[in-house]
């Protein structure tokens, strides 16, 4: 089997045209004024209407299997990566080579990525090849990672924004609990630029959730990269009465010290791993001690040919993996882990950024019900492209193929 043909989407995020009232904090706090109110301060890739948000790719062969992937949500880059970078190395070559075939991106592209953008694009590449090697087998990905490891996954609501509403908070939040789910995350809303009244504003926020689902439901809380070291260590111990599962992401993802620190000096467990890269930013990572619980990303870490290495990494350190996101790649991968005890769920109502929008992109993709998400048994991992989804946001594409010579048609 050979591939001939790769397909890039490139996808505008859409808008519904309502003002937000929501935020969450962010790396990009620090650049404004903080007399800036937080409703007018940009949330990263979560409403860049017209803009570049997502970029999906088909990878086809010349036994007429197809498989699916996308890149990590903000990379329209990636499509000239898989253009002028990847496709002329992929292209005629046999897609059960997937060790060989990801060292081979991977190592030509060093010198533009070993993070970020190129490793993205290759993970887009990567998780399609996954899908073409299931259906080419008959198998579901995850009986090609190990097998079922049991009967439905549990899930969490990932949503609950910081808002000056806090009535509205509770709500969302019953809401979840209602639809049956057993976990949920939340996301702080203020930073060290915000002082101690912003302190006591997060701490109303987690206090309002939490009196909301009561004790019995786990709950989960993100700064998104919003804080330093010194306000995350204050900010977590105000909090640890309220019993949160974990804090995620407290600072930037290279200051593994912070994060090693930070884990040191408080009790609620520290997670991160959503913007780390490859195995190695993987070993460095835990190496540190930085994280209780360890998050990748896979379709912008490396793909599931990297990823199945970083959650046996994370399996010899003792340690959690609960991946960022809720794609059919990580159902695949969690289905296949003992080491995963969850699967994050996007709810579809309320705040539409361009993570969420797999869902429209893909048919088949996971969804909760009752709090939890089964797993399909199709070939492959399950999902296919939504052409009037790609149809309604395409903003480009390209149909890349090989002349007789190797070099792109």
């Amino acid at each position: 089997m050979r591939i001939t043909q790769i397909d890039v989407h490139s996808l505008v995020e859409p808008t519904n045209g309502s003002p937000r009232d929501w935020w969450s904090t962010t790396p990009l706090d620090v650049l404004y004024d903080p007399r800036v109110s937080h409703l007018d301060r940009r949330q990263p890739g979560a409403e860049r209407a017209g803009v570049i948000s997502n970029v999906v790719v088909q990878v086809h062969t010349d036994e007429g299997f197809t498989g699916v992937g996308n890149v990590g949500v903000g990379s329209p880059a990636a499509a000239t990566v898989i253009e002028h970078h990847l496709a002329p190395l992929v292209l005629g070559r046999d897609p059960f080579d997937l060790e060989s075939l990801w060292q081979t991106m991977y190592r030509h592209t060093l010198s533009i990525g070993r993070k970020g953008v190129a490793v993205e694009a290759l993970s887009a590449i990567d998780i399609a090849l996954w899908d073409i090697l299931g259906k080419a087998t008959g198998q579901p990905v995850y009986n090609l990672l190990g097998g079922r490891t049991r009967t439905a996954i549990r899930a969490y609501a990932s949503q609950c924004y910081a808002r000056e509403d806090l009535d509205a908070l509770a709500a969302e939040a019953r809401g979840y609990v209602e639809q049956g789910f057993t976990a949920i995350k939340m996301r702080f809303g203020y930073g060290p630029g915000d002082g101690r009244r912003g302190m006591a504003r997060n701490r109303e926020l987690v206090a309002t959730v939490r009196e909301a689902i009561g004790t019995d439901v786990e709950l989960a809380a993100e700064a998104y990269m919003g804080w330093d070291e010194i306000y995350a260590i204050a900010m977590i111990r105000m909090v640890e009465d309220l019993g949160l599962a974990w804090v995620e992401e407290p600072v930037l993802p290279d200051r593994i010290d912070a994060y090693a620190r930070i884990r040191r000096s408080v009790s609620t467990p520290i997670s991160g791993g959503e913007h780390e890269f490859t195995l190695q930013g993987f070993h460095q990572l835990l190496q540190a001690g930085a994280v209780d619980i360890v998050q990748p990303d896979v379709n912008r870490m490396g793909g599931i040919t990297e990823a199945r290495k970083v959650w046996a990494l994370a399996e010899a350190h003792g340690l959690r993996v609960v991946p960022h996101g809720n794609q059919a790649h990580n159902a695949h991968l969690i289905m296949a882990s003992f080491s995963s005890p969850l699967i994050e769920i996007f709810p579809d109502d309320g705040v539409r950024p361009g993570y969420k929008l797999h869902h429209e992109f893909f048919d088949g993709e996971p969804r909760a019900k009752a709090g939890w998400v089964e797993t399909s048994d199709r070939p492959g991992l399950g999902i296919e492209l939504n052409h009037d989804a790609i149809e309604r946001y395409r903003a480009a594409e390209l149909t890349l193929r090989a002349d007789a010579s190797g070099a792109l048609a």
